[in-house]
């Protein structure tokens, strides 16, 4: 009788280990969401841009960002990356979005998006991508210029994630 007390108290008193796994898995993913926004805040600060109308804190925990340069490199991806596409941030650093690009991906659909960075206005489009594996995912993104204080473009910022509609 008293070891199926110690037993029933045990029971009550315990933490099923899974438990602990989520709870790991929760603030690993904590802190590479604030390590993103500190890298995307020092790129901000860098370049002073005017990122009022962004949402770049509320986005980024939903979907993976990408920072171009003018000349479309990539100089910041979000950790949401590797799980999109299979890639690192530092496989992908300097190289520019075509890398994600294949046979399924729409000529249209990239000569639209190609005149809306030439005109510098904002764009929405679901695109047919690849990951590193090269299995094919479509991937909705979301586009605008980035403007700094003095009112020039200095960067690109797209906010993507799988569109699992299809």
């Amino acid at each position: 009788m008293r070891n199926s007390s110690f037993e029933e108290i045990s029971h009550r008193n315990s933490v099923p280990i899974l438990s602990w796994d989520f709870h790991y898995e929760y603030v690993n993913e904590l802190k590479a969401i604030c390590t993103d926004l500190k890298k995307v805040n020092q790129i901000s600060n860098k370049f002073t841009w005017n990122e009022k109308n962004l949402e770049i804190k509320e986005r980024i925990k939903e979907e993976v960002i990408l920072v171009t340069d003018l000349d479309l490199k990539i100089v910041f991806a979000s950790n949401g990356i590797k799980r999109m596409t299979g890639y690192k941030e530092e496989e992908i650093l300097g190289k520019t979005p075509k890398m994600f690009q294949g046979p399924a991906t729409s000529e249209t659909v990239l000569k639209e998006m190609k005149e809306a960075i030439q005109l510098l206005i904002p764009f929405d489009k679901t695109i047919e991508n690849y990951k590193k594996n090269g299995d094919s995912y479509r991937c909705k993104i979301n586009v605008f210029p980035i403007y700094n204080l003095k009112g020039q473009v200095s960067h690109f910022i797209a906010f993507e994630k799988q569109d699992l509609s299809a």
